[in-house]
């Protein structure tokens, strides 16, 4: 009877927060505003963007970052990815709804990213509930992946060892562009911390002063009316023209699905060697066959990793806009993605030293066996002379 007591107390205690949180937001309305959910996939080694502008020439143009704020001429991609628009039936999300249409984002490296957009009118609870509702959806996911498959078939000339992989990055963004009552964005950071703090974290229950510190602690503005919110799940932008806000953090969750996958592939790699340099090799192996397949095997995954990390991480310029190369940082950050950096870094020195291993090894066997092969033969050659001494007296 106690324990039912205490989940019932539990309970109640639950619904209660609930009701705090949406009643802290129900004074607040955004009048307009969208949120973009987006999806990343990798779909082969590389893409010919050129070839594949081509193939979808009447949905498609090149994606160039519009920056409203001063900067040089080399604050660009390299090369620009090419974006693809895809009519698409509306998804419907709790009290929101998606757009009739879904922009995909295609990236020389190998890369899809989608992007839904849901046109936001409510109170920050609503969106809360919103957050809560895109959480893991897997409506939404499944939706992207037929789009991206769809996509991909499309353009397959194009694509280097075409395959969809199983991973997948996401994350939403939430841009705000006014609010009724009229409020600077710093006013709603204060009176609203806690529930801007759920928003992000897509959590239902009130969060501790310490969560909440660290969901908002990653803030930066440009102008006195703008300021971008970056979390690891979500991020939100209060600015009516935040284009190169948002192109920046879609190329982040790119760049953390490529560090992913490369781990990924990396770890398959290093398996692979330490079974290769485990396995014994027979005398008759060494003699007539070349361990050069497997040696190749690894060199070529050791390439391909290496390149397509300095193709991730070179892609983006952003040497002249401070602003947006302190919110690629914080981003980066939020995301480990240095840590992500420093593990695949890691990991393509232990390959190359493997793969040292493995060329020394073979060759130590074949001057073994060659070894062994003189030795043989000169032991047959003073058998004969022996032999032939021996028949001649």
């Amino acid at each position: 009877m106690m324990e039912m007591d205490g989940q019932a107390s539990g309970t109640d205690l639950s619904t209660s927060s609930q009701a705090v949180a949406e009643s802290a937001g129900a004074g607040l309305r955004v009048e307009r505003g969208v949120c973009y959910v987006l999806f990343a996939f990798d779909i082969g080694f590389s893409v010919n963007l050129d070839e594949a502008e081509r193939r979808v020439a009447e949905t498609s143009e090149r994606r160039t970052i519009r920056g409203k704020r001063h900067a040089p001429a080399w604050f660009e991609y390299d090369p620009p990815p090419v974006r693809v628009y895809l009519d698409i039936a509306p998804v419907v999300v709790g009290a929101f709804a998606t757009a009739d249409s879904l922009e995909a984002m295609l990236y020389d490296f190998g890369v899809i990213s989608v992007t839904y957009r849901i046109p936001l009118h409510g109170t920050l609870a609503d969106l809360l509930a919103l957050s809560d509702e895109l959480y893991d959806n897997e409506e939404l996911l499944g939706r992207a992946r037929r789009h991206v498959q769809d996509l991909l078939s499309a353009i397959m000339p194009a694509v280097t060892k075409p395959q969809l992989s199983e991973l997948v990055e996401d994350y939403v963004i939430y841009q705000i562009e006014s609010l009724s009552p009229e409020i600077a964005p710093v006013c709603v950071l204060r009176e609203h911390a806690s529930l801007l703090a759920q928003i992000l974290r897509a959590e239902r229950v009130p969060l501790s002063e310490q969560e909440v510190h660290d969901a908002l602690a990653c803030r930066l503005s440009f102008g006195a009316d703008d300021v971008v919110l970056v979390d690891w799940n979500a991020a939100a932008v209060f600015d009516t023209d935040a284009d190169d806000v948002r192109g920046v953090l879609e190329y982040a969750n790119v760049e953390l699905l490529e560090m992913r996958y490369l781990d990924d592939q990396l770890d398959r790699a290093l398996e692979e060697s330490y079974a290769g340099l485990a396995k014994p090799t027979s005398i008759w192996k060494v003699l007539w066959t070349s361990p050069s397949g497997r040696m190749r095997r690894i060199a070529e995954l050791h390439m391909d990793a290496a390149v397509l990390f300095e193709g991730v991480n070179n892609a983006l310029k952003l040497v002249g806009d401070q602003y947006l190369a302190r919110l690629y940082r914080a981003v980066s950050q939020r995301l480990h993605l240095e840590d992500w950096d420093a593990s695949i870094l890691r990991k393509l020195q232990s390959l190359d030293s493997i793969y040292e291993k493995m060329v020394g090894h073979a060759s130590n066997r074949r001057l073994e066996v060659l070894e062994w092969i003189i030795i043989f033969l000169i032991a047959f050659s003073t058998l004969v002379s022996v032999l032939l001494t021996l028949m001649v007296y």
